[in-house]
């Protein structure tokens, strides 16, 4: 029986691909193509429709990297036709690579009508059905001839066609046959059957009869087929297959809430141009199959992407705006883009869901309640709240999958972050984000679900995605027949929405996961394209400081608040957090482009504060010191401004044994010859911070090779073999600090250590022109600390990690993500690790031997990779890191010092001696992230703050400028909160009581008098 099963299996997969398959097409006759052709940006489509055309044929090589080439088709179906179903088959070229990363193309009718995207497997478009025979058929494809970035033969490896300023101009397809075709829907039908019957009889256990039941009727069907005559026979062929796809699946069967989609990355292997191409051809497949398939529903993410389809292609935004209101295309999500979770900040992260799901909302009225994040590389701990803030309650995502060491234990889940907010939580066992609804997949998410027993239902997002045109005709009539079959699971088109409903009823208390979703692989993301993430954090902070003094100069001097330019630019910013653009996972166009953008923002940023700040000093020639950070700093209060004023000698280094000595009489350091910090002494405390017989301020080179994805992957083995970088170049006295200058390799290293009088902190700012490949820099500081966990910066709070590696769990965060501070302490003293720009770290423990068993905590910024693909220029160039050690430091300590080196103070020149902050919190312990005036143009002052400590905490937030008689808890998006007690308001201030990282929106009304 055995031998008999093999052949069947080897018999159905021969006859489908020789015979079966190509005659769905039986009788075919050429269309005529003619090309025009640009190897620049694409084109108006207007202009593509009108361009000049010359012929080509099939066979003819055809478009330069990244080039978009306009064909002309035209052609006639057949009298003789008339009455069959016909459509054309259009192959630009197609390889057998997977859709969505080669050529694809959007069909145009003469008149502009987009019609539908072309993709490798989606390459129909229909005619006639019936035909009536002399149609004639004039179209233009607007063709973009995207690379495929296989390298020799080798997925994921170096090359130059990353960038057109690489790329060259060799074509990099070959134009296949462009067709008008008769269409068999019987024997469509047919491969339809024995596909699905075939992909379920081999998921299906061997000794169980439905296997066998089904083999032998795949046997028959094939008996009944003539070779010679598969159109003639297909019917008798589906007669032997009725019985067996009539069998009904059993009461119990695993349920699938199978939802049309198509993940596409806002940049990735393809600029962000690119993209907006992608999405208007995807979205015009996906409303063409919504009108031919009444059961079908497809949902899209990412509201960036329906603004790019309402800007550019406004004909194809026309019929998704139509699908929305059916309620069968649906937005999900409500986010700007799928973000990277980990590194953006507290304000960014909220903004993500403020702009998603204000678009949602404006554009179609739909306020979904999921956040839809399948392909993002792990999720920070206070995301939890964020979500729940913008109006939502649950989550999917699909990356966990991925993880490589430890199987994560839920499918479906509450999830519970660092403030105790729980969100409804799905991981689709299917284990992919591109389902194709075969019955592999469909037999792996019912083995995987790890719910069985309490639960039935999981979450299928079915169709190819990142340009691959979404969800096909195949993979609906897959699901049709799959909706309750023997031996599969039921299948069922539903909103996400439904799903979950469903989910949530028939798991009322599912198990609780608290803490990071920490995905065990793509850690070397928070490292990669180092210029990406400064242009990020500095952005961040530059927004927050735009926001806070053009609040107040409109509060106190009617400086015209810049409400469009700041949309715009926090739209953008929060576009390049795309999880392959912050991430460093995207091509060189993507990251050159960044960076330009970056700087482009940062000078708008800085003019608004410039105006703001000086509408604010008045004239004069006075110099006045602003402070942006959330914590009072020498006498200048956080949000003010004070004049400035001499603050004395500064800090001189003390030649010292080779090296030199810092001392501001809080901390003293020394600095051996080798320029290496061998010394931080906290004077209060009478306090070594440095482990015994070590060296801060230690720079190590790892070789940075991975098993698999460059930019994205460090693997745990890299920590077995390296270098540090002791020997010094130049090392002097420059002003006050110390210089030390190191060369290795082809790079050269350049740092200034200083102390800053009247603060316990030692700074370190780092000039980096690097010019490695493949290698791993860190930044190591050896502590003579006791710590069994430490705190790192995530959104509104801070998460918590091991310093052990008890377990496999614990093991696999050898590289993990901070914000502003990392932060490791024993009982009564502790030590803070600050930056201003990088975001992945490793903290280690040791115990020491000899006469002194203490333990050393070792922690380690990362500062630079030097991956080959997708770039493979990487990071190569010159970068700039500020550092900071805080010895002594609480986690307020590390709190203000993290703001303090992202939020620098700013000199302006003016009449005043003093601004006062436009609102004042009485409690370090509580830190305002925004302070703002309303998105809705009303005038309104936003007051955003969280407690920061990690416990609860008392305060009274006062408002300086206006008369504010009234203070409104809302969420996110700035709307009274159901059921809130609004806080009691006097003297101008109200008081809040905190739970821990509580995070709080306040509203304040200003009177219609104010000016703003």
């Amino acid at each position: 029986m055995h031998d008999d099963r093999k052949l069947v299996e080897a018999r159905l997969e021969r006859v489908l691909r020789e015979r079966v398959r190509p005659a769905v097409h039986p009788v075919t006759t050429p269309l005529t193509v003619e090309i025009w052709s640009t190897s620049g940006e694409p084109v108006p489509v207007a202009e593509g429709l009108a361009a000049p055309t010359r012929p080509i044929a099939a066979g003819d090589p055809w478009g330069t990297p990244w080039g978009t080439s306009w064909f002309e088709v035209t052609g006639q179906v057949p009298e003789e036709w008339a009455g069959r179903t016909v459509e054309a088959v259009l192959d630009l070229g197609f390889t057998p690579r997977q859709p969505g990363f080669q050529c694809e193309g959007l069909v145009h009718e003469i008149d502009g009508t987009p019609v539908k995207g072309l993709h490798p497997r989606n390459n129909y478009i229909r005619v006639g059905a019936p035909a009536v025979g002399g149609e004639r058929i004039h179209w233009r494809i607007e063709a973009a001839s995207n690379p495929d970035l296989e390298t020799d033969g080798v997925p994921f490896g170096p090359t130059a066609l990353g960038d057109t300023a690489t790329a060259g101009d060799a074509p990099q397809y070959v134009l296949g046959e462009l067709r008008l075709a008769v269409f068999d829907e019987t024997v469509w039908d047919l491969v339809m059957d024995l596909e699905v019957l075939g992909e379920l009889m081999t998921e299906l256990p061997l000794d169980g009869a439905r296997r066998w039941e089904i083999l032998r009727a795949i046997g028959r069907a094939l008996d009944a087929v003539d070779l010679q005559d598969v159109n003639g026979t297909a019917r008798a062929a589906r007669d032997e297959l009725a019985g067996v796809l009539a069998a009904p699946a059993t009461p119990v069967a695993h349920r699938v809430s199978a939802v049309g989609h198509a993940h596409i990355d806002s940049a990735w292997l393809w600029p962000l141009r690119e993209t907006v191409r992608k999405v208007a051809r995807t979205a015009s497949n996906m409303t063409r199959l919504l009108e031919e398939y009444p059961d079908f529903v497809f949902a899209m993410s990412q509201a960036q992407q329906y603004a790019w389809i309402k800007e550019h292609r406004p004909e194809v935004y026309a019929k998704v705006k139509k699908a929305v209101a059916d309620g069968r295309f649906v937005p999900a999500g409500g986010m700007w883009v799928e973000s990277d979770t980990n590194m953006p900040g507290s304000e960014a992260m909220a903004r993500q869901f403020v702009h998603g799901k204000r678009f949602f909302l404006d554009e179609f009225g739909i306020e979904n309640d999921e956040a839809w994040l399948p392909d993002t590389f792990g999720f920070a701990a206070g995301l939890p709240q964020i979500i729940k803030a913008a109006g939502s309650t649950r989550l999917l995502t699909q990356k966990i999958s991925w993880s490589r060491t430890n199987s994560f234990p839920h499918h479906t889940f509450d999830w519970e972050g660092i403030d105790g907010t729980r969100i409804f939580t799905h991981f689709p066992p299917v284990d992919s984000y591109n389902c194709e609804m075969t019955g592999k997949q469909l037999a792996h998410a019912a083995r995987n679900f790890k719910e069985k027993g309490v639960a039935r239902h999981s979450l299928a997002p079915v169709g190819y995605g990142d340009g691959g045109g979404g969800t096909t005709r195949e993979m609906v009539a897959k699901a049709a027949r799959l909706r309750s079959l023997e031996g599969a699971p039921t299948v069922q088109w539903e909103t996400p929405a439904d799903f979950f409903a469903k989910a949530r009823a028939e798991y009322p208390e599912p198990p609780v996961w608290v803490g990071e979703l920490y995905l065990e692989l793509h850690r070397a993301t928070l490292t990669s394209q180092a210029q990406t993430k400064k242009g990020n954090r500095r952005s961040e902070s530059l927004l927050t400081e735009a926001e806070l003094w053009a609040a107040t100069a409109a509060v106190r001097t009617g400086f015209p608040y810049p409400y469009e330019d700041l949309d715009r630019i926090w739209k953008t910013v929060l576009l390049h957090q795309f999880h392959d653009i912050l991430p460093g996972s995207s091509i060189a166009w993507v990251h050159r482009e960044a960076r330009e953008t970056y700087t482009r923002l940062a000078e708008e940023l800085e003019a608004v504060i410039a105006g703001a700040q000086r509408a604010l000093a008045g004239e004069g020639t006075g110099e006045l010191i602003f402070n942006a950070a959330p914590h009072t700093r020498r006498g200048i209060p956080p949000g003010g401004a004070s004049a400035a004023s001499d603050e004395g000698a500064r800090v001189r280094p003390v030649p010292h044994g080779g090296g030199y000595v810092l001392d501001n009489g809080l901390l003293r350091v020394e600095i051996d010859g080798r320029g290496l910090i061998v010394s931080v002494y906290d004077h209060a405390a009478d306090r070594e911070a440095i482990a015994p017989g070590q060296a801060a301020n230690l720079l190590q080179l790892h070789p940075d090779f991975p098993n698999q994805w460059d930019a994205w992957d460090v693997d745990a083995f890299y920590r077995n073999t390296g270098s540090d970088l002791t020997d010094v170049s130049a090392l002097g006295v420059e002003d006050s600090s110390v210089r030390v200058v190191r060369t290795f390799g082809g790079s050269r290293v350049s740092q200034l250590l200083s102390v800053p009088k009247g603060i316990k902190r030692l700074d370190i700012d780092t000039e980096v022109d690097w010019y490695e490949r493949e290698k791993f820099l860190k930044l190591a500081f050896p502590l003579d600390v006791r710590a069994e966990r430490y705190a790192s910066e995530t959104q509104f709070g801070h998460t918590y990690r091991p310093t052990h590696q008890n377990t496999s769990w614990e093991w696999a965060k050898f590289e993990a993500c901070n914000h502003r501070f990392v932060h490791v302490d024993e009982p009564g003293w502790g030590i803070a690790v600050v930056n201003d720009a990088t975001y992945g770290h490793d903290v280690t423990r040791t115990v020491r031997t000899g006469a002194d068993t203490g333990t050393t905590t070792t922690v380690r910024a990362s500062l630079l990779r030097a991956p080959r693909y997708p770039d493979p220029e990487t990071d190569q160039g010159v970068h700039r890191f500020h550092h900071a050690l805080v010895p002594g430091a609480t986690i307020n300590d590390a709190v203000r010092e993290g703001y303090r080196a992202n939020l620098p103070e700013r000199r302006v020149t003016g009449g005043v001696t003093e601004v006062a902050p436009l609102v004042r919190v009485d409690n370090d312990a509580v830190v305002v992230s925004a302070v703002k005036l309303a998105d809705d143009g009303g005038g309104d002052l936003i007051v955003r703050l969280y407690e920061a400590n990690g416990g609860r905490a008392r305060a009274t937030v006062r408002a300086d400028g206006f008369a504010a008689d009234r203070a409104l808890l809302t969420d996110l998006l700035e709307r009274p909160l159901a059921g809130a007690e609004p806080p009691a308001v006097a003297d101008g201030g109200f008081a809040l009581a905190l739970r821990p990282f509580q995070m709080v929106t306040v509203r304040l009304p200003r009177s219609t008098g104010s000016p703003a």
